[in-house]
């Protein structure tokens, strides 16, 4: 059983919601990464996503574009983002790490050597923000062959054949976006609206259907995971440690009130 698998099945046992932070590899400093995931599993991470770096992430709002900038422009890339893991991995052998990025640098070093590079490293997940579930099959073969899941996503428009389908490919946990449009845009979101698609997608499966985009701060973490088996929280945070004196603290800080608004 892989490491998101155990986790999720802890959280179902122990009736718990999941929290998922993410943060983008390199910002706010190169030497900031490993303490900050260290310290979102201290206030109660059940699971880190790891943004890589790309020069177009064209998914996201401003906030982790402007992250995703800044680290590019420090020289973050995939080596560095795999140091990182294995620098975490020396303290934290249970928290799944899931890398959160886009398609082309698995597609220059190709699926069967960056799976074997991010399975060698710790990673449990990879999240490909621009590859079609239809057009994945190939990537699918190769991470599972290296026992690394490819987390699929899910939106407002998907149709029921497509959510089917899904569910069928979804390895991990599902990542449901709960608006159609960047990361960030927290004014967009709607939780009821929102919970009715979860509660539809989640009757269809076993694996979990974890909620992001938009989620910012503790009621709005608590409101979407009523129907969600964990929630994503990700520009709010990047932004609260972006000029952070002490970006660890700063995490630390923002996190335990999500986490503690979900266990209420």
């Amino acid at each position: 059983m892989s490491r998101i698998d155990t986790r999720f099945a802890q959280l179902k046992s122990a009736r718990r919601k999941a929290l998922v932070p993410f943060v983008t590899a390199g910002d706010p400093s190169l030497d900031a990464t490993v303490p900050v995931m260290h310290a979102l599993v201290e206030a109660g991470a059940d699971v880190i996503e790891l943004g890589v770096p790309f020069s177009d992430p064209m998914a996201d709002g401003p906030t982790i574009q402007r992250s995703s900038e800044r680290a590019v422009a420090r020289g973050v890339g995939i080596d560095y983002v795999m140091r990182c893991v294995r620098e975490f991995r020396e303290r934290d052998a249970q928290t799944p790490v899931v890398l959160m990025g886009y398609l082309t640098p698995v597609e220059i070093r190709g699926p069967a050597a960056f799976a074997k590079l991010a399975a060698e490293a710790g990673v449990d997940g990879i999240l490909l923000v621009d590859l079609p579930p239809e057009e994945a099959a190939e990537f699918r073969d190769a991470f599972e062959a290296a026992g690394v899941a490819l987390i699929l996503l899910a939106s407002p428009t998907s149709s029921a054949t497509r959510v089917d389908m899904l569910r069928r490919l979804a390895r991990g946990y599902l990542y449901y976006v709960s608006f159609a449009g960047v990361t960030g845009a927290a004014d967009r979101l709607d939780a009821g609206a929102a919970g009715e698609r979860l509660r539809a997608i989640r009757s269809g499966t076993d694996v979990p259907v974890v909620a992001g985009f938009g989620i910012k701060d503790a009621a709005s973490a608590a409101a979407m995971a009523i129907d969600a088996d964990g929630v994503v929280v990700g520009s709010a945070l990047v932004s609260a440690i972006a000029d952070a004196t002490d970006p660890a603290a700063a995490a630390r800080a923002f996190l335990a009130p999500l986490r503690a608004a979900l266990d209420a």
